[in-house]
């Protein structure tokens, strides 16, 4: 593998795909990175200015198989063949499952799912050009632990863990690793909806009395796209401040 990583980050324009890119560029400065965005991307855009040459959007509708091609090939096109892909764009739209809406149902599947399985279908062709690659599925403590009112969000959760272990398998003779994170809540990211009531009850459950900093989940996620995380494929990291 040369010594440059192209990295493509979906959701680059949320809290933590915001922390990711910085994650990187700061502490790699031979690395690319793509920031995955759809019509928000005003934060991506900062990245970009504060990283020029090495941080570039990237405009990627992660539901279309055709946006995923033409992404990929942009980005080929642009600095080499793809290595590192970071599925982080998703939603949640909860509601209890008696009164959930076929709409609420799909579209949680659609875009936590079902374009998971898009990235890493199109990322699986230039990775075994290369036989070296990376692949980091955001999850969400969701999937370990699902609370009511998510049966839409907890089951696409668990399913990005079934998908990460089966195509782990799959590619781990060929230099190619896939694992999984499953975050908690974490500060900057935290649901609209919470009242200051609600975040003082939830930090007080969870045994470290805190939620985690963007970045703690980045330096994860920046060990999993390393080369020294060769070994560990298949996984599924619990980053839940002992919460679970």
């Amino acid at each position: 593998m040369d010594l440059i990583r192209r990295i493509l980050i979906t959701g680059a324009n949320g809290t933590l795909g915001h922390a990711m890119a910085r994650y990187f560029l700061e502490r790699d400065n031979l690395c690319h990175v793509f920031l995955g965005v759809r019509e928000r991307r005003e934060l991506a855009e900062v990245v970009v200015t504060d990283f020029p040459g090495r941080a570039f959007l990237c405009p990627l509708e992660i539901t279309s198989q055709k946006a995923w091609t033409e992404a990929l090939e942009g980005i080929t096109a642009q600095s080499g063949l793809l290595n590192v892909l970071i599925n982080n764009a998703g939603y949640h739209d909860d509601a209890l499952l008696a009164s959930m809406s076929l709409s609420q149902w799909s579209g949680v599947l659609d875009s936590n799912l079902n374009a998971v399985f898009l990235g890493c279908q199109a990322a699986m062709k230039p990775m075994l050009q290369q036989r070296w690659g990376r692949i980091i599925n955001v999850a969400s403590l969701s999937a370990l632990h699902s609370p009511a009112g998510q049966t839409n969000y907890a089951a696409a959760k668990a399913g990005v863990l079934g998908l990460t272990r089966s195509l782990a398998k799959e590619c781990a003779r060929l230099g190619i690793t896939v694992n999984a994170i499953c975050p908690g809540h974490i500060e900057g990211a935290l649901p609209k909806s919470w009242s200051e009531e609600q975040i003082k009850i939830v930090k007080r459950e969870t045994p470290m009395r805190r939620f985690a900093k963007p970045e703690e989940i980045a330096a994860v996620v920046f060990f999993l796209a390393s080369a020294d995380a060769s070994y560990m494929t298949g996984s599924s990291i619990k980053l839940d401040g002992a919460l679970v």
